[in-house]
């Protein structure tokens, strides 16, 4: 298995949504002295846009149900994959490439009592390391931007999904107005190594064998979800600068702020995906 790219692999470590800040934030909500239960971190632990209303909105396109085995690309956290597996009653495997996400994510799964039911995998998205067919659905939220190669991600998607199972996906796309100097930006601030337009993404779906693709452009729900995380990130500037530093705190700001300005200009935005696998057109 390859190395996670450098930039991927300092950005998470290093990112503010953490497995310290999602225990702390938990305790301080009244769960200090019992045993933690899934629901507690529900509100910390969803590292992606628009919390627990857009993990189930996947969930319904990837027509996921009770002990189906789901595959979550990209799971980060587990955050999602936790939630999937409570609420659902669904086996899920979490495939992620930065070995810290990895480890903190099954600590936590742990602590809820989920591991019977989530297992966290540290592999390549671009070759997934699991059995052709081996999948009833698979989901992933805004973790494919980090990705070079989306076409591989895809092609192995279709692979490990039995025929018919179907994928559901959330990714920031790109509009023709973001230049090139904006594109480098956020490869170097935030890893985003790659990104794609919404037809680019139906097009890389068709060539990997998926059927009946749909897309829904997501950008104008986004800016508002960007503008609330921004307002609470610098609502929490004294928390955070205490965990991580001034210096940090305000190169995440300033971070932050070019991506939502990024957004309100129209130059960037996002869109759910969902098709079937169909293992014929191979």
């Amino acid at each position: 298995m390859r190395e996670p790219p450098p930039a991927v692999a300092d950005f998470y470590d290093r990112h503010p949504i953490n497995e310290t800040q999602v225990l702390e934030a938990a305790r301080a909500r009244g769960a200090a002295h019992r045993p933690l239960s899934p629901e507690d971190l529900w509100h910390w632990d969803q590292d992606h846009y628009g919390g627990l209303p857009a993990v189930e909105a996947l969930a319904r396109r990837a027509a996921i149900r009770a002990g189906m085995n789901v595959l979550d690309i990209c799971a980060g956290l587990g955050g999602p994959a936790r939630f999937l597996a409570h609420r659902f009653a669904a086996r899920v495997a979490g495939v992620d490439l930065t070995h810290s996400r990895c480890a903190a994510g099954a600590r936590l799964t742990a602590l809820v009592g989920l591991s019977p039911l989530v297992r966290l995998v540290r592999g390549d998205a671009q070759v997934l390391p699991f059995r052709t067919g081996a999948f009833d659905a698979a989901v992933s939220q805004e973790g494919l931007l980090h990705v070079p190669d989306k076409g591989a991600v895809l092609v192995e998607c279709a692979r490990v999904l039995r025929p018919g199972a179907r994928l559901a996906f959330t990714d920031w796309i790109t509009h023709p107005r973001l230049a090139d100097n904006e594109r480098r930006r956020l490869s170097e601030w935030m890893a985003a190594v790659s990104l794609q337009s919404i037809d680019g993404y139906r097009r890389l779906l068709a060539r990997a064998g998926f059927a009946g693709v749909e897309a829904e452009d997501l950008s104008s729900e986004w800016i508002g979800i960007l503008r609330e995380r921004l307002r609470m990130y610098r609502r929490l500037r004294e928390r955070t600068v205490a965990r991580l530093g001034l210096a940090r705190y305000e190169e995440y700001d300033q971070l932050y702020a070019f991506f939502v300005g990024l957004v309100e200009a129209g130059k960037l935005g996002g869109a759910r995906f969902s098709a079937g696998a169909d293992r014929a057109s191979f």
